[in-house]
């Protein structure tokens, strides 16, 4: 078993809906437990700014899955929530489901990239990440989680109490 850790979003369809549904389902996953998830937070879009704001989580699956099964994994969640992969990249979704993290590995072919690349530049990761580590959390070839978030700290997201 790993300790996968995953990035949720959303900003279509009833955002907070979708996060918490997405978070059901990777319990559900097979092989699969799901040990935390973050707070959730609201985040300004990433990509074009006409578009509704998002909500964020970071979720730690232990999973048996591979790297390529999990992601298969929650690209089929995707597409049950009703993502489509075409059209403007960092646009409107009603569900972004991201391997941030699978254990210490790192991975780098066609369809996978961990750690996820730009992870390390976005608070809307970095902050529900630190909820649910260890403090001395690093990744990997990236440094400490906490060297990190200064960095990022002017994009901090909204952390959302009642959601």
């Amino acid at each position: 078993m790993i300790d996968s850790y995953i990035a949720l979003g959303s900003n279509l369809d009833d955002p907070l809906a979708q996060v918490r549904q997405a978070l059901d389902e990777l319990a559900h996953l097979p092989g699969s437990r799901l040990r935390a998830a973050s707070a959730l937070y609201r985040s300004a879009p990433m990509g074009p700014a006409d578009q509704p704001d998002y909500i964020n989580a970071v979720a730690v699956l232990e999973t048996g899955l591979s790297p390529h099964a999990l992601l298969d994994a929650l690209q089929a969640i995707e597409q049950t929530h009703g993502r489509v992969r075409e059209g403007e990249r960092w646009g409107p979704r009603p569900l972004d489901l991201d391997v941030l993290l699978y254990g210490e590995e790192t991975i780098s072919d066609q369809r996978l990239t961990i750690p996820h690349p730009g992870m390390t530049e976005r608070a809307f990761v970095l902050y529900p990440l630190q909820e649910i580590v260890a403090p001395d959390f690093t990744i990997p070839g990236h440094g400490s989680l906490q060297a990190l978030l200064p960095r990022v700290a002017a994009d901090r997201p909204e952390r959302l109490h009642d959601a």
